[in-house]
């Protein structure tokens, strides 16, 4: 079995570990994949890999073995942005990707969505759930992806309807409880030819996670430690991220104060005691009901920090799409697309065609 054999080569302690090559990251990856080995092994090669530290060759061998097994929606697409934010989601924070991204498609960018629903360890709340909410959905077909992008500038993909075999590991992530590198990896099964936007963690994961996209060779892209993780910037503190511009990498803060768009508090999703256990917020109808309603209430205009933060993540969206050359300037057309009522038109013309 791959795995038996490079848990050896990765060893058993701090001090005696050793790094995968890309090519022998690839070849774990790509087993992992094809269902043959036991999943006690992948386990343990997953929880061996989160406490030795996982490289940046190792995320790229893993990211082209998933990118390789995917059936990939919109590759080639030109002026398109993938998001990419965390698939087991959120439980105090509402998933605001969707609003961003419908304000970014009626400014005019073409916007294609990674989520999944229930997924574990945390089962929080996803782009999947919120679509769901507002009377829209994802989609599991690459081609119909694709055509929703083609046809109405925006489109959320299931990543098991990407790669199935995603899906087959779900009791491993359930049961390993912890984060794994599973977690990044299936933000990066982005079309090779789009820029994206993607969520990163607290800590020193930012840097790793851009130079992997970097790798990967996406044109443009900008990864930001936005609110739990996610591709939405804080709008009560600064956020963090950095820009790949034409191979180069460059620092990139967003001060909500800048824009004018500082609150006293972040967006936060009301309290309805604690989840059953084996259950999270996605499994929660007022949960999922609260986070449509807030993603309804942004497209209606209403003022408040949820507002606030849709503007910054579009502006994000705009900048990295090459559609507007500063943050200043995305905001502005952010907000424009936004007051003039075009992003819920864009969401009835959505509701239309995808009913």
């Amino acid at each position: 079995m791959v795995l038996r054999q490079l848990l050896r080569q990765l060893g058993s302690d701090r001090r005696g570990a050793r790094n995968l090559s890309r090519d022998d990251a690839y070849r774990a990856f790509a087993a992992i994949l094809s269902g043959g080995e036991s999943e006690i092994l992948i386990a343990a090669f997953l929880v061996t890999l989160r406490w030795k530290g996982v490289t940046v060759e190792e995320l790229m061998g893993f990211a082209k073995a998933a990118r390789d097994a995917a059936r990939m929606p919109c590759d080639g697409m030109p002026g398109l942005v993938t998001l990419c934010s965390s698939h087991d989601g959120h439980e105090q924070f509402p998933p605001l990707e969707v609003a961003s991204g419908l304000i970014a498609a009626a400014a005019g960018a073409r916007v294609l969505i990674l989520t999944d629903r229930n997924v574990p360890p945390l089962r929080g709340l996803t782009s999947a759930n919120v679509l769901e909410a507002i009377g829209l959905s994802m989609t599991w077909d690459p081609t119909e992806a694709e055509d929703w992008v083609a046809r109405g500038r925006f489109a959320a993909i299931s990543l098991s309807g990407m790669l199935p075999a995603m899906a087959a590991l779900r009791r491993v992530r359930g049961d390993v409880v912890l984060r794994t590198p599973l977690s990044t990896v299936e933000k990066l099964l982005a079309p090779g030819s789009s820029a994206v936007v993607m969520g990163a963690q607290e800590g020193p994961v930012l840097g790793t996670a851009v130079e992997v996209i970097q790798g990967m060779g996406h044109p443009r892209a900008i990864a930001v430690q936005g609110v739990d993780g996610s591709t939405i910037p804080w709008v009560r503190r600064r956020t963090r991220g950095i820009e790949i511009v034409e191979q180069s990498l460059v620092p990139l803060t967003i001060q909500p104060a800048d824009f004018g768009l500082e609150c006293e508090s972040e967006p936060e999703l009301p309290m309805f005691g604690p989840p059953e256990e084996g259950s999270g917020a996605a499994d929660n109808p007022k949960l999922v009901a609260a986070a449509g309603d807030l993603t309804l209430g942004v497209l209606r205009g209403e003022s408040g920090p949820a507002r606030n933060a849709s503007l910054l993540a579009a502006a994000l969206i705009l900048k990295v799409a090459g559609r507007c050359m500063t943050l200043a300037e995305g905001v502005d057309s952010a907000t424009r697309a936004l007051d003039s009522g075009g992003a819920g038109d864009l969401l009835e013309r959505l509701r239309t065609f995808l009913a």
